[in-house]
């Protein structure tokens, strides 16, 4: 089954023109009225004085090539479909409508269908007095015995370095044979974990999982050979090698290119890689990581390396009116700056109290006790381990209990330290949402608040967090209404009954507003107490006595 947004296939490439020519951040393109069937953007800016650099091929491989036409690179692009060259009429009206006395200088990369088309476009222009001459791109490496290497994202490179010396008003030939000089400069590879996703049509699932594909065409076109494995280092190492053949000793300017299905932390996986190799020491311009020439939603990306000298060094660091190019820049250094840290343990002085050591063990002895009941009953609503995430908290804090290292006379000092440790051995949201209780009614504690005073501003930062209310089915609805009797100096008989009547409203409420019970129906849910208020309610009444 086909997965592309679009409207009618047959409109996809003009829709795409049309968004182009919408979004320009420069405002300096236009679209020749020459019907549907050809497509033709031009700079609106032009004036037909200086050489005239037209590139094009089959879309889908956006920025390329709408995206480099502008002051300082291309003329005008000439788009066909998808992957299908644009006619020999698309070509030839591109060439008359822009060409001055100057001439027109074609880039195309180096395909049949652009070839022949471009080619036989620009016979017919010289027929009718126009001065033309074409290069071919062929900076693709992967194929090392192919007598044809295909051009892939280095032709982004000799549009810059070409649209450069046009710009400076140099002759045709001379703009022809920076060109050139830069194609023959210029070596590129690319990787791909999947193929594209050509519009209308299934997508080709050749590459198999765990593998890539070393050298596949950015039409799809199977590659030079399968590498049995995704890890980063292992597939720049062997791009590399290869790339570093053709680099030479000198200083490089080096395009990392999206080929459109990478994400952006990938992407910078790579960069980091290839500039930690070998040949990122000759790295003296970085272009991206960027999508300059793509390949649909091609899951890969392609190295470009360009042997630098002066005048391509200028080139390309030349600023452009076009909304496809990247800047080139000098690679930075990773540099770390002193930075202040945060001591993790508390500093405190254990301390003994009898009466707090008895509440703290019964406290932490009632929820290891719970472990088992506890999973068994959020098996029916959650995931199943709120009695193992609450017994690691209690087993941690009882350790340290037993231990004498904790500052058991220092209420204040107390609850921070709990509030540490719950944080650390908790897994999940319930940790560090009781933590944040613990820790808040800490420091109100050390400010003079009372006990219930302070459990009730720590509930409350919990709940501000946390996101959960009363009547959304959490420990809320058993901690709110016994802190509240806390407050009222209610004994603790008292507050056992209020969290045992919290506890119990949640069996009767049919939705759940926080945790994983939300997503589950009123059918699940009806009868079912929520664990953590559960366990709040067994944990008060051991309190009480009960």
């Amino acid at each position: 089954m086909s997965q592309f947004f679009m409207n009618d296939k047959q409109q996809l490439v003009d829709e795409a023109i049309e968004g182009a020519l919408l979004s320009t951040p420069f405002h300096n393109l236009s679209r020749l009225a020459l019907g549907a069937d050809l497509r033709v953007v031009v700079r609106s800016d032009w004036d037909r004085s200086k050489v005239a650099l037209i590139s094009g091929g089959g879309s889908g491989h956006e920025p390329a090539h709408v995206g480099f036409v502008g002051k300082g690179m291309l003329t005008a692009a000439v788009c066909g479909d998808v992957f299908a060259s644009p006619s020999v009429d698309a070509v030839l009206h591109a060439i008359i409508n822009v060409t001055g006395e100057a001439g027109c200088l074609l880039i195309v990369k180096n395909y049949t269908g652009d070839r022949l088309n471009f080619g036989l476009a620009a016979e017919k222009a010289k027929q009718l007095g126009y001065r033309v001459e074409m290069v071919m791109v062929r900076d693709d490496i992967a194929l090392p015995d192919n007598p044809q290497p295909r051009g892939i994202a280095g032709t982004a490179l000799v549009h810059k370095i070409a649209g450069y010396a046009a710009e400076q008003g140099q002759s045709l030939a001379d703009v022809t044979a920076v060109a050139q000089r830069a194609i023959e400069m210029t070596a590129s590879i690319g990787v791909a974990f999947s193929s594209c996703h050509i519009p209308g049509e299934a997508r080709d699932d050749r590459v198999k999982p765990g593998t890539c594909e070393l050298g596949m065409g950015i039409h799809g076109e199977p590659g030079a050979s399968t590498i049995k494995t995704q890890n980063s280092v292992q597939i720049v190492a062997q791009m590399v090698q290869r790339l570093a053949a053709h680099a030479g000793d000198g200083p490089l300017a080096l395009l990392i290119n999206n080929l459109g299905g990478f994400s952006m932390l990938e992407m910078a996986v790579l960069t980091r890689e290839v500039l930690r190799s070998a040949l990122g020491n000759q790295v003296r311009l970085l272009l991206g990581p960027a999508t300059l020439v793509s390949a649909l939603d091609m899951k890969g990306f392609s190295l470009s390396v360009l042997r630098l000298d002066e005048g391509m060094e200028k080139a390309l660091l030349v600023k452009v009116d076009a909304a496809g190019w990247t800047q080139a820049l000098s690679p930075s250094t990773p540099v770390e700056v002193p930075a202040e840290t945060v001591d993790r343990q508390q500093t405190f002085t254990p301390s003994s109290n009898d009466k707090v050591s008895a509440l703290l063990t019964t406290l932490c002895r009632t929820l290891i006790g719970l472990e088992s009941e506890l999973n068994n009953l959020d098996a029916k609503v959650g995931d199943g381990d709120t009695g193992s995430t609450f017994a690691a908290g209690a087993k941690s804090i009882l350790k340290a209990c037993e231990a004498k290292a904790l500052p058991l006379d220092s209420a204040g000092q107390l609850l921070n330290v709990i509030g540490e440790k719950l944080a650390t051995v908790m897994g999940g949201s319930s940790g560090v949402l009781m933590s944040i209780m613990f820790t808040a009614a800490g420091q109100r504690l050390e400010q003079g608040d009372t006990l219930p005073e302070a459990l009730n501003y720590g509930l409350e930062r919990m709940q501000h967090y946390g996101g959960a209310e009363v009547g959304q089915r959490t420990m809320i609805d058993a901690l709110h209404p016994a802190f509240a009797a806390l407050a009222a100096g209610k004994d603790l008989a008292a507050v056992a009954e209020a969290a045992r009547e919290g506890a119990d409203s949640t069996s009767r409420m049919r939705r759940a507003g926080a945790g994983r019970a939300a997503y589950l129906n009123e059918e699940s849910l009806d009868g079912v107490k929520d664990p953590g208020a559960y366990a709040v309610e067994k944990v008060f009444a051991a309190l009480a006595g009960k």
